[in-house]
């Protein structure tokens, strides 16, 4: 065995790792780290969610085996790497689907099946709750889920003695604590980022909404408590213990830090919680988290508000559409040149389409296309119909076709992003990108660059993930010396000598990107159109 090999043999064995494992919407993903917080070990899980009674749902069972499995295939790694039984870790955190509904009674039944962020029933009680905070509440919210269910007039109200969400449930089954990081309780009840907890005034105003019911219970009574990033959120007990690892093998006593949702995971994972910092996920859907200085000045309901693990505000703009449209593109393409008896590698053909993008005129040449392979709420569509649309006189190449599908996959989210970066004036230093758009060297960064008129970089780590981003907040929780912040732990000890790539907005392509989004913009009718008329 070489000396690395013995010595991260030795971590194991001393306790010293840290565990992460996210519940994704198809995969649930556990990752060992070590004492330099780079992973050596991993195990995974699929699963999906069902659609049942007309509820978007994970059963119980199926969260459990999937947790057990993922742990199971990591523990199983480290058997194989390493030769060593898995039998204490240093600290465990565990991340989720943000939002959702999860309700408990008294005695720890759950009430109703979980319902997912992925549900749009909310509807009534999304504009109400908005109208009565003067604050954007999203469909996918907790609070909006319970306030629906109290619309509905559901008999299992009555009796909810605890709300949580995905991660926060599975935590307290593992110790007990009915506890919550603050970036996933601001995606179930607005914060107050001066106390870091519950908006008291909101929580005041939800309770007055609903006294004529006469329920037992004040919404303080049943929420999870607010922790921050490196506070102590209990430890493994001996039930848990045998509930993660089936096999017995793993001890109680294991410190476990607050459980944090995806999007929080992710800033951390990117090294984007730092005021006038970001980060930006492009793949079939596009979001963009940028963490603000200050309170916006008025309520868009375009912008989401969340909140960083440490509890800084974090302005979001999520899209439905990225990459589909452009994908399929690519694909007839593909099938052109099997046609004409070429075989072509799918990743030198995504990157000789992309880089041809950058030989086109800067606005695309008058094209216009529309990515909306589903509805698309920054923009107002329920449904979607993918487009491509030009003039006679428009400049039509593979180059200004390849760039206008470029641009239009980030149409909505820079039509978004407009509103906190124009008319807030929002300051933005750098943004990190990850996911698919970025996986062509340059060209999605150039792109994005040119969408946003600021920076974008692409971190080599950046492909670790969410499992690893919670895994790195548990490694903050012990290994964090004396009013260390988390920022500076990551920059650090986490990404300091980490190689990644900037590059800057070129002023021809943002120019060239704000000429296309006043097209995009003007011709949003035609989208309109196209849905009322192709059913």
């Amino acid at each position: 065995m070489s000396i690395e090999m013995n010595n991260i043999k030795n971590t194991i064995v001393s306790g010293k790792t840290v565990l992460g494992i996210e519940l994704g919407s198809t995969r649930i993903k556990a990752v060992l780290i070590g004492e330099d917080n780079l992973p050596i070990a991993s195990g995974s899980h699929e699963w999906e969610n069902k659609y049942v009674n007309n509820i978007w749902t994970y059963g119980l069972d199926d969260i459990w085996s999937g947790v057990q499995d993922s742990y199971k295939n990591m523990a199983e790694d480290v058997k194989n790497k390493y030769g060593v039984t898995l039998e204490t870790i240093g600290a465990i955190g565990f991340s989720a689907m943000m939002h959702g509904y999860m309700v408990f009674n008294k005695e720890g039944d759950l009430l109703v099946p979980f319902r997912t962020w992925r549900n749009t029933i909310t509807e009534k009680a999304s504009e109400e709750l908005t109208k009565l905070f003067n604050y954007h509440i999203p469909q996918r919210w907790s609070i909006a889920h319970l306030y629906q269910a109290i619309l509905n007039g559901e008999a299992h109200v009555a009796d909810i003695d605890f709300q949580t969400t995905l991660e926060g449930y599975i935590h307290w089954k593992l110790t007990g604590k009915k506890v919550i990081g603050i970036g996933e309780a601001s995606g179930m009840f607005p914060i107050d980022i001066d106390t870091k907890n519950y908006n008291a005034q909101m929580v005041e105003k939800f309770n007055e909404l609903i006294a004529s019911k006469k329920l037992s219970w004040k919404l303080e009574d049943i929420l999870p408590k607010v922790l921050l990033a490196g506070e102590s959120a209990g430890v493994l007990t001996e039930e848990g213990a045998k509930l993660l690892d089936v096999t017995g093998n793993l001890k109680a006593g294991i410190p476990l830090c607050p459980p944090e949702g995806d999007a929080g995971t992710g800033m951390v994972a990117t090294n984007s919680v730092a005021k006038r910092t970001g980060n930006v996920s492009a793949g079939t859907s596009v979001f963009a988290m940028v963490v603000l200085e200050k309170e916006l000045s008025k309520v868009y309901e375009e912008i989401d508000l969340v909140t960083t693990p440490t509890g800084n505000l974090v302005g979001m703009v999520h899209c439905n559409n990225c990459t589909s449209d452009l994908n399929a593109w690519v694909g007839l393409f593909k099938e052109f040149s099997e046609a004409m008896g070429v075989e072509v590698d799918i990743n030198r053909l995504f990157a000789t389409l992309y880089n041809k993008a950058l030989e086109g005129d800067s606005d695309c040449g008058g094209l216009l296309s529309y990515n909306y392979f589903s509805g698309e709420h920054i923009t107002n569509f329920e449904e979607g119909r993918p487009l491509f649309v030009r003039a006679p006189e428009s400049k039509f190449n593979l180059a200004n076709f390849m760039r206008v599908h470029l641009f239009t996959s980030l149409g909505a989210l820079k039509t978004g992003l407009d509103i906190l970066l124009k008319q807030e004036g929002v300051k933005l230093d750098e943004i990190l990108g990850h996911g698919g758009l970025f996986k062509t060297k340059d060209v999605g960064q150039k792109i994005m660059a040119a969408a946003i008129d600021a920076p974008v970089s692409v971190m080599e780590t950046a492909g670790e993930g969410g499992a690893w981003g919670i895994a790195l907040l548990a490694s903050y929780m012990i290994n964090k010396t004396e009013n260390e912040t988390l920022e500076d732990f990551l920059n650090e000890k986490i990404f300091a000598g980490k190689v990644g790539t900037k590059i800057g907005p070129d002023p021809k392509d943002v120019e060239g990107f704000n000429e296309f989004i006043k097209r995009y913009t003007n011709g949003l009718a035609i989208e309109r159109s196209a849905i009322d008329n192709l059913k």
